[in-house]
Parts: structure tokens; C-alpha cells; sequence
């Protein structure tokens, strides 16, 4: 796949089934994400590969960590909890791991870890599999960094659910302009 159409062929897809990625597979997924542009050679950034049974620990903790946030929510939704993880047969955990830098801002080492991700996005769909990046509350939740063993200094950038796509996803709309040559004429 040419690299063109794979950027504007790529889809974030919301449930994924097997096969996933074996070891050399992923060798070149992570290879990918440590090419991302990286300021000083900082290598902000690490990944956990969750499957098997380490997804249904992540469901555990899920439900911990959102009884820490909201325990109505964590009792309303305990069962949906649990079962988030299981929407893939693997989730690789993007975590942002900061360096203290003079002249590398944080936002600097966010934008690094970003772009890891979307080389890792573009490899997996090279690949014929599938990925979605999920954030949302669970990301701060201390329970959940502290089941995944996350440092003081490190924070989840987000959940990248892998697998295969059984099925097909339309491309969004786009904007009518997203650039301008500046200055205008």
C-alpha cells in the first residue's frame, strides 16, 4: 500500500476481531511509532501490549478506576466497564513518559507521542489490521495508572484497541479548507 492512500484509507474502527498482530508484526508497528519526531531524542513516550487475559484485568481495573471517579457511574455501567477491553483482541496502552527538558516543553513531548501513534495507526493499517484511539475519564484515573504501573512522571495518552476490521467504515466529511497560502494576495 503506498503510503497516500493509506493515510486517507485509514478508519478508526470501534469493535475488532481476530486475527491481531503476531510479534514481528508489532516489531514493525513499535519500530514506526519510535520514528515519530522526537526533539532532543527525549523518547517521551512507552507502550504496554494488553491481550488475553490482561484484557479482563483492564476491565477490573476500569471498573476500580471509574469507582474512584464517579461510584454511581462505576455501579451504573459496572458490567460495560468490564467489557470496554473486550470491544478487541488487543490494546496497546500509549503512555506519555515526561522528561524534565530546558528547552523541550511538555506540549513538545505530547505532539511526539502523537505522532508515534499515528505512525503506529498507519503500520497496523498497512498490514490489513485496524485501530481505534480511545481516551476519555480513565485516562486520569489513578487506579488504572497504578494497575498498569505508570511513574509519578507518566500519564496515559490513551487505549489503541487492535485487531481485525470485519466491516467497512466511510470516510468522514471534510472541511471545505484546512490551508491558505499566506499573505493572502
Amino acid at each position: 500500500m503506498l503510503l497516500q492512500e493509506a493515510i486517507h484509507s485509514r478508519r478508526s474502527m470501534p469493535v475488532l476481531g481476530l486475527p491481531m498482530p503476531n510479534e514481528a508484526q508489532l516489531d514493525a508497528v513499535f519500530l514506526a511509532a519510535a520514528r515519530a519526531p522526537d526533539h532532543r531524542l527525549l523518547r517521551p513516550w512507552r507502550y504496554l501490549v494488553l491481550k488475553d487475559d490482561g484484557l479482563n484485568q483492564l476491565g477490573q481495573a476500569f471498573v476500580d478506576g471509574m469507582n474512584e471517579l464517579d461510584p454511581d457511574r462505576a455501579l451504573r455501567d459496572h458490567q460495560r466497564l468490564l467489557e470496554m477491553p473486550l470491544r478487541a483482541p488487543m490494546i496497546v496502552v500509549a503512555i506519555l513518559s515526561l522528561n524534565a527538558h530546558p528547552t523541550v516543553p511538555e506540549w513538545e513531548q505530547w505532539l511526539s507521542l502523537g505522532a508515534g501513534v499515528q505512525n503506529m495507526l498507519l503500520t497496523l493499517h498497512d498490514q490489513g489490521f485496524a485501530g481505534m484511539w480511545r481516551t476519555g475519564d480513565l485516562v486520569a484515573s489513578m487506579a488504572v495508572k497504578s494497575f498498569l504501573g505508570l511513574a509519578d512522571h507518566e500519564q496515559i495518552a490513551g487505549f489503541i484497541y487492535i485487531g481485525t476490521a470485519h466491516g467497512e467504515k466511510a470516510a468522514p466529511a471534510l472541511p471545505n479548507s484546512i490551508w491558505q497560502h499566506w499573505p493572502q494576495a
